[in-house]
């Protein structure tokens, strides 16, 4: 029923944004800024057609959509490759295959997001995400997917606060398993600067039909749905929006993506998604940690970004986890 009703809305409506809800955060995703809009994709029943980073040169930079065929491959053979130690990326690894191996699918019962693992001590991995992801009831149960298309069970560990004591939209996701799988290198994002090219990865909730007048959830998709975006830095203001929003970047992040990495060219993990282009809430949206808001003019730049929360806020978080993780920072 609720397909049908968003389906409804859709009709005669191409050009206007389609608001959805994440977690705790209403998020908008317009159709006319998505490249499936633009570029339509037809997923066969069977094995699926998959854009690859040579097939999107008539796309625009920050809009390139990758999907990784192999990962499907490898989910249909629960096989996994391994590239790297679990702690270490080597330069060898392109970013996107960097990004497909470290980003993770939080399932719960009827929603979804991403993460990234981030630590491993012993048959123990974490993961970074939001809180807005994990904390929807009391006790969820979270089904983490991985690269190879395994299902593991995910528990939640409350780490919030960053250096400052802030509440951070962030969360930690332990699960247990036997199978090996790479670990995040966590670059500085104190390094990243104005028109840097990041990348940004996760798992869309939602795919738009080209000339249909539905919406398709891809909630039973798997790893059919990793997409991979790029696009520019845009904004690093010296004070953060409230939960440690303080990285502003042109990629188009979609509802869903929330909790997956933001890479640099180097495929180190120098933030966290969050909070989508346009979302609900206006200006009021864009509150600053001293309670103040921004100027009309910049409020107008700062609501055509992508959010994320940068390293250097979270980074305090996974080292106190860390005591015996396996994990790597520089």
């Amino acid at each position: 029923m609720t397909l049908l009703f968003l389906g409804l809305l859709l009709i005669n409506t191409r050009a206007n944004p389609l608001p959805l809800v994440s977690g705790s955060q209403s998020e908008t995703i317009n159709r006319t800024n998505s490249v499936m809009a633009r570029e339509p994709i037809q997923y066969p029943q069977k094995s699926g057609l998959f854009l690859g980073e040579q097939q999107t040169s008539n796309l625009s930079t920050q809009e390139t959509w990758l999907f990784n065929q192999r990962s499907i491959e490898a989910q249909k053979n629960h096989k996994i490759t391994n590239h790297y130690p679990p702690s270490h990326v080597t330069e060898n690894l392109s970013v996107p295959e960097i990004a497909r191996d470290i980003t993770v699918r939080i399932l719960l019962e009827t929603s979804s997001g991403s993460g990234v693992i981030i630590g491993r001590h012993g048959d123990v991995y974490t993961v970074l995400t939001n809180e807005h992801i994990v904390n929807q009831g009391r006790n969820p149960n979270y089904t983490v997917l991985t690269s190879d298309g395994r299902t593991h069970s995910g528990q939640w560990r409350h780490h919030r606060n960053g250096a400052d004591g802030e509440n951070l939209d962030i969360a930690l996701v332990e699960f247990k398993t036997d199978q090996t799988y790479p670990v995040a290198l966590i670059g500085n994002s104190r390094e990243l600067s104005l028109n840097e090219r990041v990348y940004s990865a996760g798992f869309p909730n939602y795919y738009f039909p080209e000339n249909a007048n539905y919406v398709e959830s891809t909630y039973s998709w798997g790893l059919r749905a990793f997409a991979l975006t790029t696009g520019q830095v845009s904004m690093l203001p010296e004070q953060p929006l409230l939960n440690g929003y303080k990285l502003g970047y042109t990629n188009d992040v979609k509802d869903g993506m929330s909790g997956g990495p933001v890479l640099n060219q180097q495929g180190e993990l120098v933030g966290i998604n969050g909070r989508h282009k346009y979302i609900l809430g206006g200006i009021n949206a864009y509150s600053f940690t001293d309670g103040t808001q921004p100027s009309p003019e910049l409020f107008e730049q700062m609501e055509a970004l992508s959010w994320g929360i940068p390293s250097e806020s979270f980074l305090q978080i996974v080292n106190r986890h860390s005591t015996g993780l396996e994990s790597v920072s520089r």
